[in-house]
């Protein structure tokens, strides 16, 4: 009896210490006299995302609850407090300006038993630093114009398989095609062979292992959101508990391809123009080579940006074309104009695709793929003219999705208009209004390929086909809840004709 009586003392006194943690965390923007919205013990503010709403939703709300009232208002992950930035200005300090007290993201990761975690979106401080300083000449524009040649071609695969999929339907009432999934391949192939010299064939075969293993990384998460919540908010403790990110069979597929292509390209002194020959010449810098763990971590973060982000964004703007017929045909006239001049798809020929980058770039601010950025402060920060200060260690989120379809900066937000983009209209706004890429020295790595890829993309398949609303297009298309990165909730169907 009295060994019961313990244990029951002892739990009683566990969960008034949990109790007092959890008071005393989710007081913590009262006590600093913070707009806020009440929280819910464990959820935070979250509570319903991935039930019913998106994660850019609460944010949204929060952003339109609160803007003009203060710079920033407290908001509650799980299990920490976070600043939600409401001023563009502060915004811009934060990601620009000040920037080195905040080029923390504090995102969870464990180099000693998930290695292929520790890459460059992940890393902080000096770790960040370094790996920023030797990948960046890996963007270059030289170097994006030296993949270009294959970025095309494996387009003009594209225009073939899309060809193939319409060519049964061509007498029919409608021509309805997947483009989601077809976009998705496409990106796959130019990553895989961008990235790891391989050919991946995910355009023919949609069941390749490149292809599968891609989409379960942004579609399946390893571990349930409380275990999530604790991995950010303890990150030492969860590291101690050997707390993984990535699974298993991902992590140990793509640590297999880097290095059985290492081995090969070393034993057969192949040389390529692409992403993992130029890690690998990072192995013997004088200054300290790069790991085989760390060539495959930046292969890794560059395969899962490239491939998900631009198919996305590509769904997302056939998507709209396809409701605005008259926007379609503009663009569809610029390209024919370029393709008129160039001949082929070279890079003078996509610096004169001016009104597709529109296109893409009013695509990106009604679905911006990256709803919400993540930065922390470093050193406590006084936030110029209040009398707020933002401690040491502080999560700080941009709402780049509540930012982007504020009517203030942008009006009638819910309107696609590519006209929102041209330079003059770029220049009468804040510089901070657009977050496509993010900003900053912390911004998308790889924002030119990216934007590369993308501008391809669209340019072949506007030349070759038009694009049109289908009995199953969904419209509005519904949004998947719980994906951190916007992805739409089914495939994306349009009817598909050729040119």
């Amino acid at each position: 009896m009295s060994l019961w009586w313990l244990s029951l003392a002892l739990l009683s006194a566990l969960l008034s210490l949990l109790c007092i943690y959890l008071e005393r965390t989710y007081s913590y923007w009262a006590r600093r006299g913070v707009l806020y919205d009440k929280p819910v013990w464990f959820y935070g503010n979250l509570r319903s995302v991935g039930r019913t709403t998106t994660v850019l939703e609460p944010f949204r709300r929060f952003y339109e609850k609160y803007k003009g009232r203060a710079p920033f208002g407290g908001f509650y992950f799980a299990l920490r407090g976070a600043a939600v930035l409401l001023d563009l200005e502060l915004v811009k300090l934060v990601m620009v300006k000040d920037f080195h007290n905040f080029a923390h993201r504090g995102n969870y990761y464990n180099e000693a038993d998930d290695p292929i975690s520790a890459h460059l979106f992940n890393l902080d401080g000096r770790d960040w630093r370094e790996m920023r300083n030797r990948l960046t000449p890996t963007f270059t524009s030289l170097k994006m114009h030296q993949m270009l040649p294959t970025v095309v071609e494996i387009a003009n695969r594209f225009v073939k398989v899309v060809q193939q999929k319409i060519e049964p339907l061509q007498h029919a009432e409608e021509s309805p095609v997947m483009v989601k999934d077809l976009l998705a391949r496409f990106t796959m192939d130019v990553i895989g062979s961008c990235a790891f010299g391989l050919e991946c064939n995910s355009l023919n075969d949609p069941n390749d292992q490149f292809c599968r293993l891609g989409q379960r990384t942004f579609q399946e998460r390893r571990h349930g959101r409380l275990a999530f919540a604790f991995m950010q908010a303890f990150p030492q403790l969860a590291r101690r508990l050997h707390f993984k990110m990535v699974q298993d069979d991902v992590s140990a597929f793509f640590m297999s391809v880097v290095r059985e292509t290492l081995d090969y390209r070393d034993k057969h002194q192949v040389q390529r123009n692409d992403f993992l020959n130029l890690l690998m010449e990072l192995r013997n810098d004088p200054n300290g080579g790069l790991t085989f763990n760390q060539i495959a971590a930046q292969a890794f973060v560059f395969f899962l940006g490239g491939f998900e982000t631009s198919s996305s964004t590509m769904g997302f703007a056939l998507h709209l074309l396809a409701l605005h017929p008259e926007v379609q045909q503009r663009g569809r006239e610029e390209v024919q104009q370029v393709f008129a001049k160039h001949k082929e798809l070279n890079y003078e020929a996509l610096r004169d695709l001016k009104y597709i980058k529109q296109i893409v770039y009013e695509t990106l601010r009604k679905y911006s793929i990256a709803s919400i950025l993540i930065r922390m402060t470093i050193e406590d920060y006084e936030v110029p003219g209040t009398d707020y200060v933002l401690e040491a260690g502080t999560p700080l989120v941009i709402p780049v999705d509540a930012i982007h379809h504020d009517p203030d900066i942008y009006p009638e937000p819910e309107k696609f208009d590519p006209d929102r983009f041209t330079p003059e209209a770029i220049e009468e706004r804040h510089s901070a209004a657009w977050l496509g890429f993010g900003a900053g020295p912390r911004n998308c790595i790889g924002l030119r390929f990216g934007e590369m890829q993308t501008l391809v993309g669209l340019a072949v398949l506007l030349k070759n086909f038009k694009f049109s609303a289908a009995k199953d297009t969904e419209i509005p298309l519904r949004i998947n809840k719980t994906s951190f990165f916007l992805q739409s909730e089914g495939g994306i169907v349009l009817n598909v004709q050729k040119v």
